[in-house]
This record gives C-alpha cells, sequence and structure tokens, in this order.
C-alpha cells in the first residue's frame, strides 16, 4: 500500500514543462492529471509492463527530482562520511531503487483519486510543500504531500511525505544500520544488491 501512495508522487512529477514562473501546486495539479490520464489508458501499463513505466519514470521523472539532497536526507548525518566519489554512487543507487519502487506501484494503479489542498506561498519562497489527499475507493483519504525547492529556475521535488511518513527519512534508520556495520561503501553495495534483486522480480514478473 505505501508503495503505491509512493507510486502517487512519481505520477505527479513526470512530463514536467517545468518553469519557475508556474506556482508550484499548480504544477503538481496539471502534471499529476495528465500522467494519471496517460496511465489509465495504458493498456501495457494496466497488464503491469514494467519496463515501459521504468523508461517512462527515467525519461520524464529523473530530471525534475533533487536525488541528491533527496540522498543525502536519506542517508542523514553518514552523508558527510561519504567522500565525492561515494556520494555519487549513493545518490546513483538511491534514484534506481526509487525508480523501480516507483514503476513497480505504478502498474497497480487503478481508480485513485487526488484532491488538491489550498495553497499560498510569499513571491520570494524558495522551498514550498503542496498539500494533497489521495482517495480511493473503500478506504480512507492518505495525505499525500511534496516538498519542492526551486534550483536553477525549476521547481524541484526532494521529499515526499505519505500519511505523515517521509519518504527519504523512512530509509534513515535502515541506512543507518548498514553503515554502523559496512561503512559507506557497505551501504552502496547494500543498495546496489536490492536494486538487481527489484530488477530480477520485474524481469519474472514480465514473463509470465
Amino acid at each position: 500500500m505505501m508503495k503505491k501512495l509512493f507510486a502517487l508522487a512519481a505520477a505527479a512529477c513526470l512530463s514536467l514543462p517545468v518553469f519557475a514562473q508556474q506556482a508550484p501546486n499548480d504544477l503538481v495539479q496539471q502534471v499529476t492529471e495528465e500522467v494519471l490520464e496517460i496511465i489509465r489508458k495504458d493498456r501495457e501499463i494496466q497488464n503491469g509492463s514494467t519496463t515501459k513505466v521504468i523508461d517512462l519514470v527515467d525519461k520524464k521523472v529523473l530530471p525534475h527530482f533533487n536525488f541528491a539532497r533527496m540522498t543525502a536526507l536519506a542517508v542523514g548525518k553518514d552523508w558527510r562520511k561519504a567522500n565525492s566519489q561515494q556520494q555519487q554512487q549513493l545518490a546513483g543507487e538511491f534514484k534506481t531503487l526509487l525508480v523501480r519502487t516507483y514503476a513497480n506501484a505504478l502498474t497497480g494503479y487503478r481508480n485513485q483519486k487526488v484532491v488538491y489542498k489550498p495553497f499560498k506561498m510569499k513571491p520570494e519562497e524558495t522551498d514550498v510543500l503542496v498539500r494533497t489527499e489521495v482517495q480511493q475507493p473503500g478506504n480512507k483519504p492518505i495525505q499525500l504531500d511534496y516538498s519542492l525547492e526551486l534550483r536553477d529556475s525549476a521547481w524541484k521535488v526532494y521529499d515526499v511525505t505519505v500519511a505523515g511518513i517521509s519518504l527519504v527519512t523512512n530509509y534513515r534508520d535502515q541506512f543507518g544500520q548498514e553503515v554502523r556495520s559496512g561503512g559507506i561503501d557497505g551501504l552502496i553495495a547494500s543498495i546496489a544488491a536490492k536494486n538487481r534483486s527489484l530488477e530480477a522480480n520485474q524481469a519474472k514478473a514480465e514473463k509470465k
């Protein structure tokens, strides 16, 4: 359930024609509705094609996420222990992990509806929170919030909070344990292994 909800966060940032002048809440609403409509109509995605979704995410989502900041938030204080090369490796593996998690969950999207909450921001603000609510048939609404920052004249997502749980900090305890047991290189190896496992599982699922 949590992975499916996190997937909606990815959907909200697909196909972004980003301009800093566009209010971030308008951006989230515009792109969410456009992308969810595409997913609803795409038979391959509905039939479980993670390959197609991964390609979609790779082309449309990645340029509009700040993965360096997301990874730093997820790793927490241990981020400072990593040298520049290790930080690049961590960001790359974490990005792959999130993309595969999103792709796997998006294939299960069906009839969720997104409601957009009132939004206000000051003209000088460069870090904002856009609040939405996911309504699902037969289930209670789930709060889904996006943290965006203005970077290089474009709004970029650096965290998603689902029902009060931050996507990036949700990994912090797990990553901290990995660093304590195997150092930064051990954490990199652990995430890489998880990515290989997800890739293998998704390949098997598509062959069925």
